[in-house]
């Protein structure tokens, strides 16, 4: 029996405080983005492609009039990028987007998303600066892992090896291999110690690395793990790859992909995590 009260698993409610924190860090998260030149887009609830983000398991399917299969948003990113280069396309020439709306994964799973799409962009430090900027407002400093999601495919090519061990953090796996340079991979932390790794690893991963630590002398944040033998299996980000982290918690994540002919760049923040978070963190104070 099902009562009038309930709501289904995964549906999210907020009231009082927590949906005036929830519109915070939405306003927050806007007046951050609009300065940095972006513009809002609310894309529809409902889309014929989402296949093609995710996972066909998270999709939630129906028919529309036509019997054409459709299901709701799972995820934006690629929603957006194609809305603008195929459906408005000459109408503007706008390249920096966010949106604010939720996704829905199957069987009945909400997640409020807050976005940013930078079209032909490939600037990660103005992605990690805003997010920053957000967390830095709530007074929040979650860890910032910053990896690069080639450098594991290219040992698993050279060492043929699965990427499986990446992906599950077979760390002991990883260390049994013997490699120094990869031992040295596996074991580094600050972005100061990429320097040593690179006299001594393959020369495809040396190329990685320095794009690695390009981009992490660029960023000032102090709170921030480089993780070079980071993986999982993403649909679109497929080179740089960033995540804020607090307690084992993602609270935002962003990264370099292809699509549509060019690269992009992007991030995702959790709102559901992050209000969560910053409630935690004043409970404790």
């Amino acid at each position: 029996m099902i009562y009038e009260h309930e709501i289904p698993q995964g549906g999210k409610l907020y009231f009082a405080k927590n949906a005036k924190l929830k519109r915070e860090i939405e306003a927050v998260a806007s007046g951050v983005l609009y300065k940095e030149g972006f513009e809002e887009i609310i894309t529809p609830s409902f889309s014929y492609h989402q296949h093609q983000s995710v996972d066909e398991k998270l999709l939630v399917r129906f028919s529309d009039a036509s019997n054409n299969i459709i299901s709701l948003r799972a995820d934006s990113t690629l929603d957006v990028v194609r809305i603008i280069t195929r459906r408005l396309g000459r109408a503007t020439k706008q390249k920096k987007w966010f949106y604010i709306q939720p996704v829905f994964h199957y069987p009945s799973t909400e997640i409020n998303q807050i976005g940013a799409e930078f079209m032909g962009g490939s600037d990660l430090k103005l992605c990690i600066n805003a997010v920053s900027s957000i967390f830095e407002y709530f007074d929040i400093s979650p860890l910032l892992y910053i990896s690069n999601v080639k450098i594991p495919k290219i040992i698993s090519k050279l060492l043929n090896i699965p990427l499986e061990i990446f992906a599950n953090g077979q760390l002991e796996d990883i260390l049994n291999i013997n490699e120094t340079w990869l031992v040295k991979l596996a074991t580094m932390q600050k972005a100061e110690e990429i320097e040593s790794a690179l006299d001594i690893s393959p020369k495809p991963i040396k190329e990685e690395l320095l794009k690695l630590k390009s981009l992490a002398d660029k960023i000032s944040y102090k709170n921030m793990v480089i993780a070079p033998l980071f993986y999982s299996k993403m649909r679109y980000y497929d080179a740089l790859f960033f995540s804020f982290i607090d307690k084992n918690e993602i609270l935002g994540s962003g990264g370099a992909y292809h699509f549509e002919g060019q690269e992009s760049c992007g991030f995702g923040l959790y709102t559901d995590a992050i209000v969560e978070t910053i409630i935690k963190i004043k409970e404790e104070k």
